[in-house]
């Protein structure tokens, strides 16, 4: 872990005086926790982050575990922490994202995909369509730059899409801001749609088995071939290559069954805390005033793409007879895993929720970029 925050920022290399001339760096201001050593203010900041991942999550808030420490870091960020964490655990962090992903990609997955592709390229195109078009118009507008509000807006796994976006240059704090907001939404929608519209009852909250029985050869199998891909994808330095080859090495080798991908919830939980803390400790008070000073357009963009996807689950179940709540869960913008943990608390079709799903989030991935790319390009034209 480091402690040199912030010297590589925009505001430390600008200068007025040329392209040579070097401004001086301000020192940052002090805090709360500044004059602490370093082992205690990371101390503070494991307890805040399990304190409040522990409250979100017992709150049954979708996305507790990276929430909660990414709320932590924000909280010992702005008060004078000066923490960072390492590229290493950064880039295993990515890797095991790419494994969640893959994890969703099992044969009856797949089988759905291919026996109604139609249907799945028609929705899923139509909102990729109306998440870029929202975030054209908040970089329009001047709330947010442009390709910020394009990954912030795309309708894909939140984690993931936080990931591509820093890869692609994007202000990954602002898009972490807008994802998770957005997952918030979608995963009360989708709970009050599921009891007070289509009458589903609750069923009893499933148990999360923090140290369940583990095959240690196959958890072995699957981290070593999920760090060899992102070795690779770092050394070719390629966008999010630390996330996207571990997702497609892993996925290719469970279809094909040399390895399962079984991930215990405790390594989950250390993952997602080190992207948490990584996001957290980047932000500062101005960048959480500007987040503030978004925040209605944010929240009403996400309305709007959710009624849109509602609009979109409406057609499906009109003109193909699918079961209502199985067309409103797998047309839900975003929030795979915590749709996917809806879909299964209830009497849906989860092949048919789980295919749609990934299959907008793994064209998300492959044109995101490109998306992205038009949209600066429009904005500067």
């Amino acid at each position: 872990m480091s402690d040199d925050q912030g010297q590589n920022s925009p505001e430390a290399m600008a200068t007025d005086e040329g392209p040579m001339a070097v401004a001086p760096v301000p020192a940052p201001p002090a805090g709360l926790l500044t004059s602490l050593p370093t082992p205690i203010r990371w101390a503070i900041l494991a307890l805040v982050s399990f304190a409040l991942s522990a409250a979100l999550f017992l709150s049954h808030i979708p996305g507790a575990l990276l929430l909660g420490p990414m709320a932590g870091a924000i909280l010992v960020a702005t008060n004078g922490a000066r923490l960072s964490v390492h590229r290493v655990p950064y880039i295993v962090a990515h890797s095991l994202i790419g494994c969640i992903i893959a994890r969703s990609l099992d044969l009856e997955t797949l089988k759905a995909v291919a026996h109604d592709w139609p249907i799945f390229l028609a929705i899923v195109l139509a909102v990729i369509a109306a998440s870029s078009l929202l975030g054209y118009l908040i970089a329009k507008a001047d709330i947010l730059p442009g390709t910020t509000a394009v990954w912030g807006t795309s309708a894909g796994a939140a984690s993931a899409m936080v990931l591509m976006a820093e890869a692609h240059g994007a202000d990954a704090r602002l898009v972490a801001f807008m994802q998770y907001l957005r997952v918030v939404f979608v995963a009360t929608g989708a709970s009050i749609m599921a009891a007070f519209v289509f009458n589903v009852e609750a069923g009893a909250a499933q148990a999360v088995v923090w140290f369940p029985p583990t095959d240690w050869i196959e958890l072995a199998k699957t981290v070593a071939v999920a760090l060899v891909a992102a070795l690779i994808g770092a050394k070719l330095r390629m966008p999010a290559g630390t996330m996207l080859l571990p997702m497609i090495a892993t996925t290719a080798l469970h279809v094909l069954g040399y390895i399962t991908i079984d991930l215990p919830e405790w390594l989950l939980a250390a993952a997602y805390g080190l992207l948490g803390w990584k996001i957290g400790l980047s932000f500062t008070r101005r960048i959480l005033r500007h987040a503030a000073s978004a925040l209605p357009q944010v929240v009403g963009s996400i309305v709007l793409l959710m009624g849109f996807c509602g609009g979109l689950a409406f057609l499906l179940w009109w003109l193909k007879g699918i079961d209502p709540l199985t067309a409103y869960l797998a047309t839900s913008p975003g929030g795979l895993d915590s749709v996917a943990i809806i879909a299964a608390s209830t009497p849906v079709d989860m092949s048919f929720v789980m295919a749609l799903q990934t299959t907008r989030l793994l064209l998300i991935i492959l044109i995101g970029p490109a998306i992205s790319s038009f949209v600066a390009r429009r904005l500067t034209a």
